[in-house]
């Protein structure tokens, strides 16, 4: 039933409910530190996010729904709507314990606080036939993990662990990654650590596999390699400044646009973009991008590629640059009315959305949400909700799946609309927790992008937040009720990556002493999960090292990358990992 614009439906998204007994509270608001759970909670535990009617429900029902809710992943974010100061660059970037939970919260021990630990200890002993080596991380909060690695039986590879500054073939001959490896396990292709970064961090956003070859971003630097053998596939590409945005997706020719800050100084703006080819590290045209009103800050930007179309978000405004050339096209900024100013930008499957913050601190305060056409800028249709929910992320582009979250209210929706319209299809109606990674920086202004969340026309998959082994559930689009769920093989969580040739790719988490694995889920028939990489036990610790992540699987391959870099004096930090057979 559709409801009045602005006036909160029965319900309101469900009425407000305290968290059980034995949960946690709700958190301190959207941005702001938490606190570290643990050292030995699961690394990717992640706060809880409760099931709740949506805001065209009846009052809840006993039940599912008239349980106590737990908080969800959101504190109060930030507003938009209206002028501000700039906001304070944190000292660290997003990674480890960085400020603010993503939708459906941050990982366990990616939300520990970051500290630059000094560790002096590396060495490397040899005694009863087990071999200990150091291996360096950032995410870690700067603390070395010692590795034990049976000789029997002999590797059939070896993969470099030591390439320097990330843009070396490695040393062949420091350590065998593969030692020790176990039949049916797969091979360590190549390893590599990250460029040393300065005591405040820096990003390391985007990872791109195009091809035979895969990129990744690290601080000041582009870095390209061998998918298959980790060696240089082109010379690394530097930039002036830090590296801070990069555009997830890449033209259908391979092309991406890397952002980077102006200068050095800590308000530096992230206005300079660069279009890079992935084949060959040639470079596109560059330019700087413009802000666009009094309060429409740049020190943090949000690329969305979409067809020949980029924007470039920014805090209250986007501007549109034609991919091919530069151009500038149009700019998305407040509204003709001049109380809704845009929020975060998001694109997929030809369209481009934005969401807005509208009246902020009056009584008529509420988010919208709207599609637009990329060629133009002009708004094809435009959602509002009520007041108090705000537009946290899409998880789906087509259809349009929205997350909303009501911080007062402790409750979240998941909405699936019509094809092209703001009109409602169906509301998740699941009793589970639910938590898919989407980031935790408190500047992030981008819609989409989070990990551990897919679609196809039938079915959303989404991840449950339970501790060990998890579960996938498959909600109908249709109705917004469970489809079919699937449990994680391993003691450890599983959460979905896309969909291939109809069937379901999803990740397992290693464990320190278990390595990860890749498996398909038929979304038809039988839906136990077939294994199609198992990870090595011997690298666990690398790989569950990686607390702010980006990962894929392309062509019988799996690749982990860092997202945030730590300065941090006690070694070497992790930058990427291959998996292969």
């Amino acid at each position: 039933m559709t409801q009045p614009p602005n006036q909160p439906p029965h319900g309101g998204f469900g009425a407000p409910q305290d968290p059980p007994p034995g949960q946690p509270p709700a958190q301190p608001g959207y941005g702001y530190p938490q606190t570290p759970p643990p050292a030995a909670d699961n690394p990717y535990a992640q706060p809880t996010q409760p099931a709740g009617p949506g805001p065209y429900s009846p009052p809840p029902q006993p039940g599912p729904y008239g349980q106590p809710q737990q908080p969800g992943p959101y504190g109060a974010p930030p507003s938009y709507g209206y002028p501000q100061q700039p906001p304070t660059q944190p000292q660290f970037p997003a990674g480890p314990g960085g400020p603010g939970p993503g939708p459906g919260g941050g990982n366990g021990k990616r939300n520990k606080l970051l500290v630059i630990a000094a560790a002096a200890v590396a060495a490397l002993l040899v005694a009863g036939g087990v071999t200990w080596a150091v291996v360096g991380g950032d995410d870690d909060g700067g603390k070395k993990k010692s590795e034990a690695k049976n000789k029997d039986p002999k590797p059939t590879t070896s993969a470099p662990v030591n390439p320097g500054t990330g843009d070396g073939d490695g040393d062949e001959g420091k350590e065998d990654l593969n030692e020790g490896r176990k039949p049916g396990e797969a091979k360590v292709l190549w390893y590599k650590e990250a460029p040393k970064v300065p005591g405040s961090g820096a990003d390391g956003p985007g990872m791109w596999i195009q091809g035979d070859t895969a990129v990744k971003a690290a601080y000041k630097q582009l870095f390209a390699y061998d998918a298959q053998t980790g060696k240089t596939a082109w010379p690394a590409i530097e930039f002036p400044q830090k590296i801070c945005a990069a555009t997830r997706a890449a033209t259908d020719d391979g092309k991406i646009v890397i952002a980077y800050k102006d200068s050095a100084k800590s308000n530096a703006k992230c206005n300079q973009l660069q279009v890079i080819d992935l084949k060959t590290g040639d470079k596109g045209w560059g330019r700087s991008v413009k802000e666009e009103g009094l309060f429409d800050f740049s020190m943090q930007s949000n690329l969305v590629l979409v067809g020949d179309v980029l924007m470039v978000g920014r805090d209250q405004s986007g501007t549109a640059l034609r991919m091919s050339d530069g151009k500038k096209l149009y700019v998305v900024d407040k509204k003709e009315e001049g109380t809704c100013f845009p929020s975060g930008f998001t694109g997929g499957d030809g369209k481009i959305f934005t969401a807005l913050s509208c009246g902020a601190s009056t009584p008529q305060e509420h988010d919208e949400l709207q599609q637009l056409d990329p060629k133009t800028g002009k708004a094809l249709w435009t959602k509002k909700f009520p007041k108090g929910w705000r537009v946290r992320k899409l998880y789906g582009t087509s259809p349009t799946i929205v997350y909303l979250r009501n911080e007062e209210k402790k409750k979240w929706n998941i909405s699936v609309l019509k094809e092209n319209s703001s009109e409602t299809r169906s509301e998740v109606d699941v009793a589970d927790n639910f938590a898919p990674d989407c980031g935790t920086s408190i500047l992030d202004r981008e819609l989409g992008g989070c990990l551990g969340v897919a679609n196809d026309d039938k079915n959303l998959y989404l991840p449950t937040d339970d501790k060990g082994a998890n579960e996938i559930v498959a909600v109908s689009l249709a109705t917004g009720k469970e489809a079919w769920r699937v449990k994680s093989p391993l003691d450890d969580r599983m959460y979905p990556l896309k969909l291939s040739d109809g069937e379901l790719i999803a990740y397992v988490e290693p464990s320190y002493s278990a390595g990860g694995r890749v498996v398909s889920i038929a979304t038809s028939g039988s839906h136990k999960p077939s294994t199609l990489l198992r990870h090595p036990q011997g690298t666990a610790q690398i790989e569950s090292g990686f607390y702010s992540k980006d990962v894929d699987y392309v062509d019988g391959r799996f690749y982990i990358s860092t997202t945030s870099l730590t300065g941090s004096i006690s070694g070497p930090a992790k930058l990427m990992l291959a998996y292969g057979k």
